[in-house]
């Protein structure tokens, strides 16, 4: 994010950062010893922004502003593909892993991947415990399952979830709290969906299911900026959840389902507020 604004701290900003709310613009308001600072998203015109602030302050209606006119300069510019680092790598690394592993074909590939090193012989497989992997310092493992997706449905799915959740909550929260979140949600379902099926588990799903219920947690308690995510995505998301636990999914057709790490990466994503709260105020 960028700052655009520094005024007095005793200054009421109320109906100005209302008006950027109404009209979706990314920013906060951070108070430095006498001032406030107002920072907007690198894909907002910092001009635009400081015009209205102007307008505003000197008594004018900002109702009458018309920001998507077509006689008017828009606020908000293209998407900064350079805000969006943490989500468009996730989305390529992804992508990338799914076509090396031949989208589960591959065996051999998937084992230097997954969450412990494995091996099929016959009907048997045989895989590596938890501590032997560590020790060996293939700690990769602990989140490489994420990228890994076995059919293209699965992984069209679960991008588009990250791309949607992503793209809205990096540019104003910051790479490091979307990764932070990233990796704690990974790392939680992946061990929770170890210890209930072994290794052969893959896919983004326990992360998208933490970025839902972080946003709609973060949202709901008031955090600013908000994400902005449509309030029912939650209903949905445990309508699905809890359909995938009566079995429903997999007896039509669409193969075996990773409850546990659904379940963990939900409770993961709602766990990550404090640090998210902490990463926001304290990150630029």
């Amino acid at each position: 994010m960028i700052p655009v604004l520094e005024v007095p701290l005793q200054e009421d900003l109320t109906a100005f950062t209302a008006f950027l709310w109404e009209h979706s613009v990314p920013h906060r308001v951070v108070e430095e010893d006498v001032r406030q600072v107002v920072w907007v998203a690198e894909s907002v015109d910092p001009a635009r922004v400081q015009d209205i602030y102007r307008f505003w302050r000197d008594g004018g209606d900002l109702a009458r502003i018309q920001l998507h006119s077509a006689r008017q300069k828009r606020l908000i510019r293209a998407i900064d593909w350079r805000t969006l680092p943490i989500t468009l790598g996730l989305i390529v690394l992804s992508f990338v892993c799914s076509f090396v592993i031949g989208f589960g074909s591959d065996m051999e590939a998937m084992a230097w991947l997954s969450f412990t090193p494995f091996e099929v012989r016959g009907d048997r497989l045989l895989y590596q415990h938890l501590g032997q992997m560590l020790i060996s310092g293939e700690i990769w493992r602990l989140v490489t399952p994420m990228f890994m997706h076995f059919s293209v449905l699965h992984i069209l799915f679960n991008l588009l979830w990250v791309w949607i959740v992503g793209s809205r909550m990096e540019p104003v929260q910051g790479s490091v709290s979307l990764l932070g979140l990233v990796l704690f949600s990974a790392l939680s379902s992946n061990l929770a969906q170890y210890l209930v099926s072994g290794p052969m588990f893959g896919g983004m799903s326990g992360v998208v299911f933490a970025l839902l219920g972080y946003s709609w947690l973060w949202d709901k308690r008031g955090g600013q900026p908000r994400i902005g995510l449509p309030p029912a995505l939650m209903g949905m998301m445990l309508f699905w959840l809890a359909l995938g636990f009566t079995g429903v999914l997999e007896g039509v057709g669409l193969g075996a389902i990773a409850n546990t790490a659904h379940l963990v990466g939900l409770l993961a994503g709602l766990c990550w507020l404090p640090a998210g709260r902490w990463l926001n105020r304290h990150s630029r």
